[in-house]
């Protein structure tokens, strides 16, 4: 009997000094914040593609029938639309204008027509809805095609699948091709996530390229061409950016910041997106309908604290993770019909605190693993959309795999795989 009572003092105490000395979220918190660095006071001068076509190489369009795919993203140093530019020059025709998905003015998160005119512009088409490749009608008369709109460096973000389906068209119908250069805002030196299966290509994945890609469109532009991922290709010409070197973020830059789509308000949402898209594939709310996409997540099944606790234990680099409770609402334009419309959802505030240290697709694959090792019985993968987004099936059978719950082994797990020994005993 005093032989027990030892051994079950023993087990007890392992127990305590285990809990103790595990590290407090707050704790965590508090370190990683300790390595916050100042922003950058002094700025980057940059011209994009379009400021050096405008100010040095006018002579390039002068006399052409142009067909322009831009959105709201396609503005010069100064914020004026690229159109406007165009329209207010000499000799040169803008016939045509095409918008990708979002729209021409960034307006709508669904598919969009425009079958009224708009006044003072040239037609508009829509390439997200019915029509995604310009037909020979749309681009008749047309000599030259300018593409221009602002990637964020993510392989799923259909404007790069745009850019690929006019090339395509443009070949098919001998027009050339100049495509605008713009900064990737999450640097273009940084390469992240698997190469797309082209088994699952699909318009969130045309490219056998990585998830957070690491060029900017114009480089895309051309290595689209040089490996001869299309159908048919086109002759093309890039203009490139002056100022920009890769690892520039885009607040880095002396150039204005416009919502590249809805759900991205800022270069913060931009850096978080390659990794929390893979939300999308499961019934966890992506943060769609609040104010915060993608940096807030969850479900009301979810415990924010424990999660939240669980993934700071990973000590990913550069981020931490906050308890968040919040409810998606529709927003016009914005979310329309998001997860959990009107319910109280529990989850987690994603901070980064070192967004140079920062993987966003090793976050995305860790809270998807701690949701499925917590959740089993709540969350839903959506194979088909995780495989379309994660670019192959890897992802989904790794997930399906079954295993003995990490947290087993701690100091709980302990306990009663030591208690059970005094039993056997």
């Amino acid at each position: 009997m005093e032989y027990f009572k030892w051994k079950l003092f023993l087990v007890l105490t392992i127990t305590f000094l285990s809990a103790q000395t595990r590290k407090s979220t707050h704790q965590i918190q508090a370190e990683y914040y300790k390595t916050i660095t100042t922003p950058p006071v002094h700025k980057v001068t940059v011209l994009t593609g379009l400021d050096v076509l405008l100010e040095k190489k006018i002579d390039l369009i002068t006399g052409k029938a142009i067909a322009l795919i831009t959105n709201q993203t396609g503005i010069d140093r100064y914020g004026i639309p690229n159109y406007k530019r165009l329209l207010s020059l000499d000799d040169i025709h803008l016939k045509v204008i095409f918008s990708p998905e979002h729209g021409l003015f960034g307006e709508a998160d669904e598919e969009i027509t425009y079958d009224k005119k708009i006044a003072d512009l040239p037609e508009v088409f829509s390439l997200y809805g019915t029509v995604r490749k310009p037909t020979p009608e749309m681009l008749q008369g047309v000599d030259l095609i300018i593409y221009d709109i602002q990637d964020i460096g993510a392989r799923f973000y259909t404007y790069i699948s745009t850019l690929g389906l006019v090339m395509e068209a443009a070949a098919e119908l001998q027009i050339p091709v100049l495509v605008l250069d713009r900064p990737n805002p999450i640097r273009s030196d940084i390469v992240e996530g698997p190469l797309l299966d082209l088994k699952y290509q699909s318009f969130v994945g045309k490219y056998p390229i990585p998830i957070r890609y690491g060029w900017t469109v114009g480089e895309l532009a051309q290595k689209i061409v040089a490996e001869q991922w299309l159908a048919a290709t086109p002759s093309l010409s890039v203009i490139s950016m002056e100022g920009w070197y890769a690892s520039l973020w885009y607040d880095e830059t002396t150039l204005p910041w416009v919502k590249p789509s809805p759900n991205i308000p800022d270069v913060g949402t931009a850096l978080i997106y390659p990794g929390m898209c893979l939300l999308e594939g499961t019934n966890v709310s992506e943060g769609r309908g609040t104010d915060h996409p993608f940096k807030w997540f969850g479900a009301p099944w979810i415990d924010g604290k424990i999660l939240s606790q669980e993934l700071n234990k990973l000590q990913l680099p550069g981020v931490v993770f906050v308890p968040k409770s919040f409810t998606p609402v529709s927003i016009p334009g914005v979310a329309d019909k998001p997860k959990y419309e009107n319910q109280l959802c529990n989850g987690i505030e994603i901070r980064v605190i070192a967004r140079n240290e920062y993987q966003s697709l090793n976050v995305g694959v860790s809270v998807i693993k701690k949701l499925k090792e917590f959740y089993p019985e709540n969350i839903v993968f959506k194979e088909n959309r995780l495989n379309r987004l994660w670019g192959s099936d890897t992802l989904v059978k790794e997930l399906q795999k079954k295993r003995i719950p990490i947290n087993f082994y701690a100091a709980g797990g302990l306990t009663i795989f030591l208690l059970l020994t005094l039993l056997i005993n």
